[in-house]
């Protein structure tokens, strides 16, 4: 138990590893050479190939059917958003080769490291060997991982060197005071609220009984029976291959509201302190929330420079990151095989050389 909720949650932590592929040719037996991969994009010196974009639609076809997609709608929508997925690995490419360049891979490497031996400790094991053999026993290849995880954090960190830190810095001590006294309610202390949870598996079950199962609790802890004795015999949440709650009686901590997953907000919006929500599906399972204890929002928000700093920086970092990505795209290199040329290229957005437009308005003059 513990290798597979080890696995699920590396998987899920990042995307599937960016490889490029130095050879797209063999030799046949007869000397002749034959194609074994299909570039559809060149970026600069790399290639997509089109190996590693099925890898990644398999990804994304199956993390749509994990959040209720039947196959034939997953496999229609990752058609649908192939294009947007070439440019998506193109960005991707394109933040690689720019970390390579910013010299980011030792302090990367570093990172990755230390995240490898935080996973290692949170399943309580000892040593980075024995966690490499436990992903192999789930079939999972920890070189891969960790080349993920690689890729993953030298895209952040080239974002937050090359664009958060920028915008971050780049406020006037003007801006940052306005800012906060037109956004005073951003900076208040928001509601806390302290959960307790019954979590029920569905792995290897029938859903409908879980589900019922589930119900079935609700309708006992509304009735009056005590939500820790229930939990401690019931939940099925587990740490290090052991039910937890028996020890901290399903106790799950104190949380923002505002910074809860949307269905959790949802569920715990209307519900009082003492109370209990409707079984909610999470992924392999059926989650029963009890509201421990409900904090309200401050009321006197206090000036914090860095805090407005970051408030502010967050607000523009979408536009000030697709910015920096268009960028890099138009002073690179980018060639996409015909088969994808017309779907991939407006969603680049490539910005045409200045000889290019030249060219464009003597055509024109000539017309």
């Amino acid at each position: 138990m513990r290798v597979k909720s080890l696995s699920v949650a590396i998987m899920l932590l990042f995307a599937i590893v960016l490889f490029g592929v130095s050879s797209l040719t063999a030799v046949a037996q007869e000397g002749e050479q034959q194609v074994v991969d299909e570039v559809v994009a060149q970026v600069n010196d790399d290639v997509i190939t089109l190996s590693r974009l099925k890898r990644e639609t398999r990804e994304r076809i199956e993390a749509l059917k994990q959040n209720g997609m039947t196959e034939q709608q997953a496999l229609a929508e990752a058609a649908k958003k192939q294009p947007e997925l070439i440019a998506i690995l193109i960005n991707e490419q394109l933040l690689l080769q720019k970390g390579k360049e910013l010299e980011l891979a030792n302090e990367i490497e570093a990172a990755v490291n230390s995240r490898m031996l935080e996973i290692a400790r949170e399943q309580g094991i000892t040593t980075i060997e024995k966690l490499d053999a436990a992903l192999r026993e789930s079939k999972l290849d920890p070189v891969q991982i960790r080349a993920t995880m690689r890729a993953e954090m030298m895209k952040q960190a080239v974002f937050q060197q090359e664009v958060d830190r920028r915008v971050f810095f780049g406020f006037s001590t003007e801006e940052v005071k306005k800012y906060f006294e037109a956004h005073k309610d951003k900076f208040r202390k928001p509601e806390s609220i302290t959960l307790s949870e019954l979590w029920l598996s569905t792995t290897n079950k029938d859903d409908a009984a879980v589900k019922a199962r589930a119900s079935e609790l609700v309708a006992q802890l509304r009735a009056g029976a005590d939500f820790a004795a229930l939990a401690a015999s019931n939940s099925e949440r587990e740490k290090n291959g052991q039910r937890t709650a028996p020890q901290d009686k399903g106790r799950v901590g104190t949380f923002e509201v505002p910074s809860l997953r949307e269905d959790i907000a949802a569920a715990v919006k209307d519900i009082k302190v003492g109370g209990v929500t409707d079984p909610i599906k999470v992924g392999e399972g059926y989650q029963i929330l009890r509201v421990d204890e409900r904090t309200a929002a401050g009321t006197a928000p206090t000036f914090n420079d860095n805090q407005v700093r970051e408030a502010m920086m967050i607000e523009r970092q979408p536009k000030e990151r697709e910015a920096f990505l268009a960028k890099l795209r138009n002073e690179a290199f980018i060639k996409l095989s015909d088969t994808y040329r017309a779907s991939v290229e407006p969603l680049l957005k490539l910005t045409p050389p200045a000889s290019a437009k030249s060219t464009e308005k003597t055509d024109k003059k000539k017309n």
